[in-house]
């Protein structure tokens, strides 16, 4: 009795990518679904805690943020120049000539009362009036009875 080591020849490898395509998939919602979003991401602020209701959104809209150090970002972009002219200068084109727009500042926790009172000050420059503060959510933790 004679046995045959020959290969054959006539079955090819084949790859299955479709569980790979499935895990993938799932990986891929997994990551949209808990990643979060931040407004103000080059500057890191430390908003105060407050008691507040949930955050509005606004048709026209200039979100101001105020690092620790006096470092001023408007709509993500750190101004080179923190100083009250360039600040305003910077609102006026942010807003685009509309006095309706909305100034939304986001001051770090510890932040310096002069910096927050220089964008109030450049704001009134610019000539925007509506101006509100972001704040943390103050989270309450269920007492036990």
């Amino acid at each position: 009795m004679a046995i045959n080591f020959r290969r054959r020849t006539d079955d090819e490898p084949e790859i299955n990518l479709i569980a790979f395509i499935d895990v993938l998939l799932v990986v891929l919602i997994f990551l949209v679904l808990s990643t979060t979003y931040s407004k103000v991401t080059q500057l890191r602020i430390s908003l105060p805690v407050a008691n507040a209701e949930s955050q509005k959104t606004y048709a026209n809209e200039v979100n101001v943020g105020i690092g620790r150090n006096g470092d001023v970002a408007i709509n993500g972009k750190i101004l080179s120049n923190p100083r009250v002219a360039a600040v305003a200068l910077a609102l006026k084109e942010a807003a685009g000539g509309n006095a309706q727009t909305v100034v939304i500042l986001s001051a770090d926790a510890l932040s310096t009362h002069q910096s927050v009172i220089s964008v109030l000050d450049a704001a009134r420059q610019s000539g925007l009036a509506k101006i509100t503060f972001a704040s943390k959510s103050e989270t309450v933790t269920p007492s036990a009875p």
